[in-house]
C-alpha cells in the first residue's frame, strides 16, 4: 500500500525501531498516540455519524487518516473518511478467538477489489494489550503493557507500541484498531 500517493504521510519509516505509547482518554472512548516526547501524534475515536463499530484514526491536526468498521464478522479499513469500496485498503478476518489467544489475517485490497492477498498476520492476547503484526517472515510490529518494577497491578490504559524500520506506523496502528476493539 503506498500511502505517500494518497497524500498521508508515511511515518516511522527508518533505519530504527519507532516506540509509541498509546493512551486511553479519560473523555470518550478514544486513544491517543504520543511520540517519543510526549507529544500527540495520532487521536483515535469514534465517528461521530456513524455506527458505535466505526473508529477513525485522526493526525495530530485532526485530519482522518483512515476508518476501521466493523461490520458482519469482519473489519473494514478505508482511507480517509471514507467508506467506499474503491478506499477500501484492508479487510481482517478471525482466524482463532479464545479469552487468552486471537490470530487475525489481514486481506489487503489491490486495484480490482475483488482480487485480495494475504499480507499480515495478527497474534496475541488483546486483554493484556500484546499483539504481533506479522508479514511475511518478520515481525512488523508489537505492543505491550508497560510494567514497573515492584508493581503488582498494571494499567491496561496505556501500552507501547513498536513499528520496527521500513514500515508504515498507520497501516500497523489500522490493524491494531481492529484487533483491539470489537
Amino acid at each position: 500500500m503506498d500511502m505517500e500517493a494518497s497524500g498521508v504521510p508515511v511515518l516511522g519509516v527508518g533505519q530504527i525501531p519507532i516506540d509509541y505509547m498509546l493512551r486511553k482518554s479519560l473523555i470518550g472512548h478514544g486513544l491517543t498516540v504520543h511520540d517519543a516526547q510526549g507529544n500527540v501524534v495520532f487521536r483515535i475515536g469514534p465517528s461521530s455519524s456513524s455506527a458505535r463499530r466505526t473508529k477513525i484514526l485522526f493526525d495530530s491536526v485532526g485530519n482522518p487518516l483512515v476508518t476501521v468498521l466493523y461490520h458482519n464478522d469482519e473489519w473494514r479499513c478505508f482511507r480517509g473518511n471514507s467508506q467506499e469500496l474503491e478506499d477500501l485498503i484492508f479487510t481482517v478476518h478471525k482466524i482463532f478467538y479464545s479469552p487468552s489467544n486471537t490470530e487475525l489475517d489481514v486481506l489487503l485490497s489491490s486495484a480490482n477489489s475483488s482480487d485480495q492477498k494475504t499480507g499480515f498476520r495478527l497474534k496475541g492476547n488483546p486483554f493484556r494489550r500484546a499483539c504481533t503484526i506479522i508479514g511475511g517472515n518478520s515481525i512488523v510490529a508489537q505492543t505491550s503493557l508497560l510494567y514497573k518494577l515492584r508493581k503488582i497491578i498494571y494499567s491496561r490504559n496505556k501500552f507501547r507500541l513498536t513499528v520496527y524500520p521500513g514500515n508504515d506506523c498507520v497501516l500497523a496502528i489500522a490493524m491494531l484498531m481492529a484487533f483491539f476493539w470489537r
